[in-house]
């Protein structure tokens, strides 16, 4: 089941999306909802993110290929940063190149949505603390990530994490295909089977540490392939099963 969250003739609609349409619900959908009975096509849809996070907890370096692209030791634990949900954009968002930087990065990544309050959750638990997953990219200004040696800035620009277009409800996260595209080009193309630590046992771990809230998210690391952008690039990130998150790059107004 694909929830999402759009803009149709300038009203909000929150729902299921079926056969082209949009089914409306009423009610919170990581609570308690139910069906309208109203349908809205898609075909005018604007696509707005479909959480609003209370924190994006992200971890670095959870593809083998990843660190040894980027000459790093694999991590015994997850390593765990920070994304403010000030940084969060929707599907065909602008994300804003900003001034302070010469290099900024594309990381396309699977992103776990949290469907209700987590704290201490093993990881056979961790899936019923799930509501879903979507796409997510993980912008990344890295001359100031490599300047500052820690990620608060380089990772924290408004615009810097593009959520969506959906939430998949009924999914395995672990053997998912992922592919980033930049101006149509395949510049990543992997699977979660890849990952180090698998998304299940992230949940746990970080509910460990602090507690997950409902539409928290979880970016869970990016694999090969990571490359620069430019203002006028266009960059879509596509997960097997979920879909297709586009966004293209701009300066500031």
């Amino acid at each position: 089941m694909k929830f999402a969250q759009v803009i149709i003739e300038d009203r909000k609609i929150e729902g299921i999306i079926n056969n082209g349409n949009i089914e409306e619900i009423t009610g919170n959908f990581f609570d308690d909802y139910s069906l309208t009975g109203k349908k809205f096509p898609l075909s005018s849809a604007k696509f707005l993110t479909p959480c609003n996070p209370s924190k994006i907890v992200a971890i670095g370096l959870n593809y083998k290929d990843h660190a040894k692209e980027f000459g790093s030791p694999i991590p015994d634990e997850p390593m765990l940063f920070m994304k403010p949900s000030t940084s969060v954009i929707g599907h065909k968002e602008k994300i804003i190149y900003p001034p302070q930087s010469r290099q900024v990065d594309y990381e396309g990544e699977l992103a776990i949505v949290i469907g209700k309050r987590c704290k201490d959750v093993s990881e056979e638990e961790a899936k019923e603390y799930v509501a879903g997953f979507t796409c997510a990219n993980d912008i990344t200004a890295r001359d100031l990530q490599r300047k500052d040696g820690q990620f608060t800035r380089g990772k924290g620009f408004d615009t810097f994490a593009p959520l969506g277009p959906v939430i998949e409800t009924e999914l395995d996260p672990n053997h998912l295909k992922i592919k980033t595209y930049l101006n149509g080009k395949i510049v990543q193309d992997s699977s979660t089977n890849l990952m180090i630590f698998k998304p299940y046992f992230l949940v746990s771990f970080i509910s460990k540490i602090m507690t997950l809230l409902p539409e928290d998210v979880i970016i869970t690391g990016t694999p090969p392939g990571v490359g620069s952008l430019k203002v006028g690039d266009e960059i879509a990130v596509e997960i097997e099963g979920i879909g297709r998150l586009e966004n293209s790059v701009d300066k500031e107004s």
